[in-house]
């Protein structure tokens, strides 16, 4: 069965390459619902309920990081290139530019 995830023929693709596939979606749908509770909070009038959102949201954080470490440990590459970019001060274009280069 084919799903959304696989732009080629989902028999055809190793076992590793439909983890990577599964991961990429579980990452992004993580991220969209960082996204939706962000997006409840900034309009919840209910200050209980405001809290509950951010326990939650704190959760969809965890997830997004553990299946982006996945996927890092997977591709040594990208963990190069995230390496140059994230946690530094200054301009985060000139980091990624140099970041890029040095991939």
């Amino acid at each position: 069965m084919a799903f959304d995830q696989y732009h080629e023929p989902p028999h055809e693709l190793s076992d590793e390459t439909r983890t990577f596939a599964r991961m990429i979606v579980s990452l992004t749908e993580e991220a969209e619902a960082i996204n939706w509770y962000e997006q409840r909070i900034s309009v919840e009038k209910n200050e209980e309920a405001k809290a509950i959102m951010r326990n939650a949201q704190k959760e969809e954080f965890k997830h997004f990081g553990m299946d982006l470490e996945f996927l890092l440990r997977q591709k040594p590459t990208w963990r190069r290139i995230l390496q140059g970019i994230l946690f530094k001060e200054g301009n985060i274009v000139e980091h990624g530019d140099e970041a890029e280069e040095h991939g």
